[in-house]
């Protein structure tokens, strides 16, 4: 069967109104520091990697505004982690699919306890039916075991399976997803990242300083091995 990649559009009427009109801020903090850490660790690694692109946008715990009856029913949370692809690069206070002309091509949800069933059930459906998400994923920063992704397909999402890497694959960004055990700003955990499909994690801003001073570094000793100073170079 064919993949279903039609996103969302509200027709571009004059009464609807714009990112500046829309409320961008529930007051409602992330649950968890976890939670919070995990986000910023699959939203900062994307934005090396969009910027080798012409365009597109990743954004999280920013609401999403989709339709003119979410705004009557003023139901305006948003996903954790969102990645457009095809759109114009820089700062949005909301993501409105009337005004981007486009929804969400991939979305993470990051579940916990009181939060799991909505995002199973509620969310899942309002992705798949109003706001026609391509790709879905969800993920629980406190037990790994529970992540699943969702490919729409003729408008019906069908569960994606692990790969032989135990990876979930997004076809669309031509990345996978990957858990990775490691210490993250101090904290010790299985975190959600990003990965190529040849198994390079994408590096966060700090890994990505670290593999410069390394190579820095090296390139010092070599240097000092045929007898100059680096220093002087």
């Amino acid at each position: 069967m064919s993949k279903t990649m039609t996103s969302a559009v509200v027709p571009n009427t004059p009464y609807l109104p714009t990112q500046y009109d829309l409320p961008c801020d529930d007051g409602i903090p992330m649950e968890t520091e976890r939670h919070k850490l995990q986000m910023q660790l699959l939203i900062d690694p994307l934005l090396p990697w969009l910027a080798q692109r012409e365009d597109g946008y990743v954004g999280g715990n920013m609401f999403l505004h989709f339709s003119e009856a979410q705004l009557k029913n003023q139901d305006f949370r948003g996903p954790d982690v969102f990645v457009v692809l095809g759109v114009p690069k820089g700062e949005r206070l909301s993501w409105v699919v009337w005004e981007e002309g486009k929804a969400p091509d991939v979305i993470i949800e990051l579940i916990s306890d009181s939060t799991a069933k909505t995002d199973k059930s509620t969310k899942k459906l309002v992705y798949q039916d109003q706001v026609r998400v391509p790709e879905y994923f969800w993920y629980d920063p406190f037990n790994p075991e529970d992540w699943a992704g969702f490919s729409l397909d003729n408008g019906v999402y069908q569960p994606l399976s692990e790969d032989e890497q135990e990876r979930l694959v997004s076809e669309i960004l031509g990345l996978a997803l990957v858990r990775w055990s490691g210490l993250y700003k101090d904290v010790e955990a299985t975190w959600l990242r990003w990965a190529t499909f040849d198994g390079i994690v994408l590096p966060t801003p700090e890994e990505q300083a670290a593999i410069a001073q390394q190579r820095a570094d090296k390139l010092a000793a070599r240097l000092r091995a045929m007898g100059v100073n680096p220093e002087e170079v």
